[in-house]
């Protein structure tokens, strides 16, 4: 069915059964159509409902209604088709919002992000995003991008357990003990935290430009770089790392340089 026809069948639906109430998984629904800020929206949460999140909703039309503001069809044309240049892999901390920090509009960015942007190499959800972005969407940069301060990365540099993202901050925890003799020079914490969050991302660049997906690109010349970078939230601004690369031999030789520009 058709987003047309669901939108026909939902409208029919709700001229026939104006103000009844239906449930849905995670939320109740109102099936009526309800109007805000001049926009007719059918699926409303339930107001009176004690876990309702009508303000997202709200916002969502707020937002909606902006966006077409200047362009009539911004929604239209992300409705056809996808064509970004980037693939950012990042952490989940809501504080880092990738479209937002780099600017970019709905479209011109394919994100992956989980706990302390880590590519590892038996992650298949990563894996088959990598996948889907170099083989079907040709992007021309995989952006890894951490965070200072990263939760993750401090509960495993303070040997804090959480519970089971315990087990995949061992890599995290690897990456840590590869650089312990660099790190251990540092007494002040908040530094030597701040210092593994870069590692962390140098060695996560290195996972992704070993993975076969991306090997695989360079090997048949596609127009490929990977690039690592790290966001301060103190002052919103993104730090180069120095480790582009656009083969797996510049890779090793760009890791050495970028390890070893950081303080020791």
């Amino acid at each position: 069915m058709s987003e047309i026809e669901v939108n026909n069948e939902v409208n029919n639906e709700n001229k026939n059964n104006e103000g009844e109430n239906i449930e849905r998984p995670g939320a109740m629904f109102r099936q009526r159509s309800h109007t805000l800020s001049g926009l007719e929206h059918p699926f409303l949460p339930d107001p009176t409902h004690p876990s309702s999140i009508e303000h997202l909703f709200k916002n969502n039309i707020l937002w909606a209604k902006e966006s077409t503001k200047d362009n009539p069809d911004f929604f239209r044309n992300l409705s056809v088709a996808q064509f970004p240049d980037y693939l950012w892999i990042g952490c989940a901390d809501s504080r880092v919002p990738a479209n937002e920090i780099v600017g970019l509009i709905p479209g011109e960015l394919f994100v992956h992000r989980n706990v302390a942007n880590v590519i590892c190499h038996t992650d298949f959800n990563c894996l088959s995003v990598i996948q889907y972005a170099v083989d079907a969407l040709k992007v021309k940069h995989i952006i890894v991008c951490g965070h200072y301060g990263c939760g993750g990365v401090a509960a495993t540099m303070n040997e804090q357990r959480v519970g089971l993202v315990d087990n995949w901050l061992r890599h995290v925890d690897d990456v840590m003990q590869k650089h312990h003799k660099r790190l251990s020079k540092f007494d002040d914490p908040t530094i030597r935290l701040n210092h593994l969050c870069e590692l962390n991302v140098i060695e996560q660049v290195l996972n992704v430009c070993k993975t076969t997906v991306v090997r695989d690109a360079w090997t048949r010349g596609q127009q490929l770089a990977v690039h690592g970078m790290i966001y301060g939230m103190r002052d919103g601004l993104l730090r180069d790392l120095h480790i582009t690369a656009s083969s797996l031999d510049e890779a090793l030789s760009k890791y050495k340089n970028a390890v070893n520009q950081l303080p020791e």
